[in-house]
């Protein structure tokens, strides 16, 4: 194709966890060089990179003498700022480019481009005062969610609203800064697409898969989603295909929705990158998410999305680590289990530490056997002493 960045080019990547690390290993793969940029050293990424640049992202001249170094750039983590994106612009493209990343790291401009673009949300007001929350929560009602307007991810920086006897709390454990407040949504279930729009504006995507959450941090994915209608699969895809298009977005990315009890779709987020619900692609899919964003960025044509088994994704926390080394061994037992760990140093509690991928006959029974493998991971309880 025209204009494509063929193996034996370097891609640069902006961010340095495990999506990064991810996208690298498939580049590598495919006979590309990888080069990746953050303040941290000794990343996920930087461990399977050509070379890892260490400094901060407001570090201009490190940031063009990284731009330099590489025929194209992307990124794994969406809140990096404006003016890093400007400078490496001009040398080299960032793909997914950076309307879709500047609206995207920000929930109010998110919210906003996708009202006024007629996609479906959720009620939400602009809340820059503790006078303008009042406001809200008279038109919106409670309960409700209010969120950081910037910079949130897995829960950080949001708060349930209960009653208006609530308010205060919530906006002083803000900071006071800018925020969202989103009514509540009474919902059947979370899912997500995740998709990619390539250089030529072709679109490809993995289907309709199903999340659950556990304290705002995705737990399992099962896919295909088994709670969905086919119509509203088939409404879910077309309007991922739509956000895509309106933001001009090149790469990999992802649409969070709401299923309402009463059958409607909406959106919650949108993630301009490889996205955790689509790690299963990996050992389950004909191209993975990270080797089709890579594609994508790179000007090639887009691979099948075809799923090869039903497939569940269940993420592994540094709570798994509380009583030291999982037993991996326990785990690989059994039959259709994949091992994913990303090269993190410290195990804390809420911080993903990799995740396992199971396939199956079915996708129930490929998320009863993700659950139980990861679940084998702990020793049993010891044994009280015996009633006497």
């Amino acid at each position: 194709m025209k204009g494509s960045i063929l193996p034996g080019a370097t891609v640069g990547v902006l961010g340095s966890g495990q999506l990064g690390r991810m996208l690298a290993l498939a580049a590598r793969r495919m006979g590309y060089r990888v080069q990746t940029f953050s303040p941290n050293s000794g990343s996920p990424t930087g461990q399977v990179s050509d070379r890892e640049w260490a400094a901060d992202y407001e570090d201009l001249d490190a940031v063009r003498s990284f731009a330099r170094s590489v025929d194209v750039a992307t990124l794994e983590f969406e809140n990096i700022p404006a003016s890093a994106v400007e400078a490496i612009e001009e040398f080299v493209p960032v793909r997914p480019g950076k309307t879709a990343l500047r609206t995207t790291q920000h929930r109010l401009r998110e919210k906003t481009f996708l009202r006024n673009a007629g996609f479906p949300t959720v009620p939400f007001r602009a809340v820059r005062s503790r006078s303008e929350l009042d406001d809200a929560l008279r038109e919106i009602g409670v309960p409700a969610v209010l969120k950081t307007a910037g910079f949130g991810y897995d829960g950080k920086g949001q708060t349930r609203i209960g009653g208006p006897e609530e308010a205060t709390a919530a906006w002083d454990s803000l900071g006071g800064d800018e925020a969202v407040l989103e009514g509540w949504v009474d919902f059947q279930c979370e899912v997500s697409v995740v998709g990619a729009r390539g250089l030529d504006g072709g679109f490809a995507h993995y289907g309709v898969v199903e999340n659950t959450h556990r304290n705002h941090i995705l737990d399992l994915t099962v896919a295909p989603a088994q709670n969905v209608p086919p119509e509203t699969a088939r409404e879910a895809a077309e309007i991922s295909r739509g956000v895509f298009e309106e933001l001009g977005l090149v790469g990999t990315a992802c649409v969070e929705f709401f299923l309402t009890t009463d059958g409607r779709l909406l959106v919650n987020e949108v993630a301009p990158r490889p996205h955790n619900s689509g790690h299963w692609t990996i050992d389950a899919a004909a191209t993975s998410q990270f080797e089709q964003g890579l594609r994508a960025v790179c000007g090639l044509p887009l691979g099948s999305t075809e799923g090869l088994r039903p497939a569940a994704m269940a993420n592994l926390l540094g709570d798994l680590w509380a009583e030291g080394e999982p037993d991996w061994g326990a785990v690989l037992s059994h039959p259709g289990v994949s091992l994913h760990l990303y090269g993190k140093a410290e195990a804390r509690p809420g911080r993903k530490m990799g995740h396992l991928t199971a396939v199956a006959a079915t996708a129930n029974e490929a998320a009863r056997l993700a659950k139980d493998a990861r679940s084998s991971s702990q020793p049993p309880p010891e044994a009280g002493p015996l009633p006497s």
